[in-house]
């Protein structure tokens, strides 16, 4: 027991979607087969980057990261998320809530790193194609995503430690589909005004500054796309880095929109559909996005189908 009548809890009671009984069912169904789309989609990018020879170049090498980034991802959340919908709401201990954001964490800010990576490997093929391939060597692609998955889970575990020490108090209601960072610090009857800034502080290196990044990154590629003289040129250079582009709007846009944007005036509503959008919707969405755009990915499924 603590002062004021507060009592430490060891579980949280996550209420997931409510006033959902008449169409529970078709919201579980349709869940369902998006989380098992999005984990065969993407696991078939990683195979088909695997055993076909004419996807062994940078780009698709990152992708398959990026791929087994979203795996990751979606396997933290969706399938709690298909037992709160069908439970209408679950209860998850302490450590169980601790741990699913610090998966969570680690792979927004992995799927952020490898963004940041794969915007300039575009960098250097348009902007210096001639020194492309003595720059982007087998060397620095495992190095750049090893240090991506490595800085991704170490900047998790710098906050997850003083979050694991916390003390939670009552109500132990979360209105949310998953354990975020805001609810936690909110359960929290310790003192959090330093874990609150290390967590603003921890979000520069791995979102702000990628997002910076990338931005300048593509200012450089849309000027060098600009100089090339003939449209055909012009068209195939931006086709090779619209897919990164559609997924890097999409993730970033929500990203943004939840954690930075002020969310005072939001219903909880609002705020899980938002973040819904990129939990559920955008590892979705990622693999066709760089199916439907990218030529030959489309050619290995095909010689793979075929064989």
């Amino acid at each position: 027991m603590l002062g004021n009548n507060q009592t430490i809890i060891t579980e949280f009671l996550l209420l997931g979607f409510q006033n959902i009984q008449s169409f529970k069912i078709l919201l579980f169904t349709l869940f369902l087969i998006t989380y098992i789309i999005t984990l065969s989609s993407n696991l078939l990018i990683i195979i088909l980057v695997s055993t076909s020879h004419q996807l062994h170049s940078p780009m698709y090498f990152f992708l398959a990261h990026l791929s087994l980034s979203d795996i990751v991802f979606t396997m933290v959340i969706v399938p709690n998320m298909l037992r709160l919908i069908w439970g209408e709401g679950g209860i998850m201990s302490v450590t169980d809530c601790v741990s699913q954001f610090h998966f969570f964490a680690s792979s927004v800010a992995t799927e952020c790193l490898l963004l940041t990576v794969m915007s300039y490997d575009r960098y250097l093929a348009i902007c210096h194609p001639l020194h492309y391939t003595t720059i982007m060597d087998l060397k620095l692609r495992l190095q750049l995503a090893l240090w991506s998955w490595f800085l991704g889970f170490m900047v998790t575990i710098l906050i997850i430690i003083p979050i694991s020490l916390l003390q939670f108090c009552g109500p132990n209601v979360i209105d949310h589909f998953f354990c975020d960072f805001a609810p936690l610090v909110k359960h929290s009857c310790s003192d959090t005004y330093f874990i609150e800034i290390e967590g603003f502080l921890l979000s520069a290196p791995v979102a702000l500054f990628p997002f910076a990044f990338i931005i300048g990154t593509y200012v450089c590629i849309f000027l060098t796309i600009l100089r090339i003289p003939s449209t055909t040129g012009r068209h195939k250079a931006f086709s090779t880095c619209s897919s990164h582009i559609t997924v890097v709007c999409t993730y970033y846009g929500t990203l943004i929109t939840i954690y930075v944007i002020p969310s005072r005036g939001h219903s909880f509503n609002i705020n899980k559909v938002l973040s819904l959008l990129y939990t559920v919707v955008t590892p979705f969405f990622n693999p066709i996005i760089y199916c439907l755009r990218n030529r030959e990915i489309g050619e290995a499924f095909r010689r793979r189908f075929h064989h």
